[in-house]
């Protein structure tokens, strides 16, 4: 009887001790890097949705790639989830060498980055890079890439400037993603030829037929730009964050979840509010990736984020 009071006293002093911390105050707030892509804007909207519940605050900044990765390696943001495979290797490598970041993992895959043109120029003859030189006036001796600093932007000047597929006398015009697409949307509106630069997912794809060149595979990798995307973090931060690397190390998209999350934002929401929407929706992929993860004053993370979307 003595033992069976005993073992009582013990369950009725445990069911009322405090849960654990799971992460230490230092990683309550999550500093994280949007270049201004939409597909980063979406897929930090997804894990700025998951981080609230949980306990965590989220704060994004606009910065280029170049200072993204800069900005990793000096502690002064915690997380990208926009690092594309082989495009960015010449930030990424000198970085991983010095042991300056960590990389958690591939969070999307199977995706195309490359330059495009709109499906009429393609039905005209121009389907590989090396076609580009063959029409250099009929595009004004012109290719429209993204925000300046970003490596696709130096790949297409360096193919520019060694003059590999001909292209003397092109200009590679910088712009934001949406003033680029605004260029596309303009000279597709008048038959008018344009190369750019272009990728999956992103709603450009459904907005506008487009064909993607071939024979780009020095600039930007075999099978038309095929890339990987990563997720990569400060230094230490999985020693230090342990819960926040957990949720991170389990974190994925696809293709399809990320068009519905942009084409959700196209409709004038902010990135939270389409990834809460979507989630919503898809209910079942919460489980997958907060499997082990707790709210960071110990409690049951799934719980956490589902009960917030529910209210929400």
């Amino acid at each position: 009887m003595a033992r069976i009071i005993a073992l009582a006293l013990t369950g009725l002093l445990l069911a009322a001790t405090p849960a654990v911390a799971a992460d230490p105050d230092s990683c309550a707030t999550v500093r994280m890097s949007d270049p201004g892509w939409t597909d980063i804007t979406s897929t930090n909207g997804v894990l700025g949705t998951l981080l609230e519940p949980l306990g965590y605050t989220q704060k994004v900044e606009t910065l280029a790639p170049p200072v993204t990765f800069e900005s990793l390696k000096n502690s002064q943001i915690d997380v990208f989830l926009g690092n594309w495979m082989p495009a960015q290797s010449r930030f990424i490598e000198p970085l991983t060498a010095e042991k300056a970041i960590e990389v958690i993992r591939p969070n999307l895959d199977g995706i195309r980055f490359t330059l495009a043109v709109p499906a009429y120029v393609a039905e005209a003859g121009v389907k590989d890079f090396a076609d580009l030189a063959k029409h250099a006036d009929q595009f004004g001796r012109k290719i429209y890439g993204i925000g300046p600093g970003a490596p696709a932007n130096q790949n297409i000047q360096k193919m520019i400037d060694t003059k590999d597929f001909g292209p003397d006398g092109w200009t590679l015009v910088e712009s934001s993603e949406q003033g680029m697409l605004s260029q596309v949307d303009r000279a597709v509106r008048r038959k008018e030829w344009i190369a750019f630069l272009a990728w999956e997912p992103h709603p450009m794809n459904s907005q506008f037929q487009i064909a993607y060149l071939s024979g780009g595979d020095a600039y930007f990798g075999p099978n038309y730009g095929r890339a990987t995307v990563y997720t990569v973090t400060r230094r230490d931060l999985s020693k230090n964050c342990p819960n926040l690397a957990r949720l991170l190390s389990q974190l994925t998209f696809t293709v399809d979840m990320e068009n519905q999350i942009m084409g959700i934002l196209g409709e004038g929401s902010d990135g939270k509010a389409a990834a809460a929407q979507y989630l919503k929706a898809h209910p079942d992929l919460l489980s997958g990736w907060l499997a082990g993860v707790t709210t960071r004053d110990g409690q049951d993370g799934l719980a956490a984020v589902r009960a917030a979307l529910n209210k929400g």
